[in-house]
């Protein structure tokens, strides 16, 4: 397919995808014409590295994580490597959790201060 349908099936800008190739987190091949052609599987592919960004996981860990996906490493080192991004992810959840407990203790301050209901 090419960079449109694929964009448009997967629920990204063309951008975006251009993107993920110079960060080699995808592959295409190049028509006579010149133009990208994407494998049906670029589609889920592309899905999932949308779901890592939005882990907040930056374009350098996931091209690490990439061989995980593709089957290029172990099994117990791919294990390994998905349970430590997993670990960090957790990690930055507490903080967060922590974080807003603490805004929330501020909140209800302010609002006895000045006598206004806590939302």
């Amino acid at each position: 397919m090419r960079i449109g349908e694929l964009a448009t099936r997967a629920g990204v800008s063309t951008r975006a995808l251009r993107y993920y190739e110079e960060r080699g987190l995808l592959e295409s091949e190049r028509s006579s014409a010149g133009q990208r052609q994407y494998a049906e599987e670029a589609v889920e592919r592309v899905q999932l590295i949308q779901q890592l960004f939005a882990a907040n996981l930056s374009s350098r860990t996931i091209a690490g994580l990439m061989p995980c996906v593709d089957g290029d490493l172990s099994p117990a080192e791919a294990q390994a490597r998905l349970t430590r991004e997993r670990d960090q992810i957790d990690a930055q959840i507490a903080e967060l959790t922590a974080a807003r407990g603490r805004l929330t203790a501020v909140i209800a301050l302010c609002a006895k201060e000045y006598g206004r209901p806590v939302t």
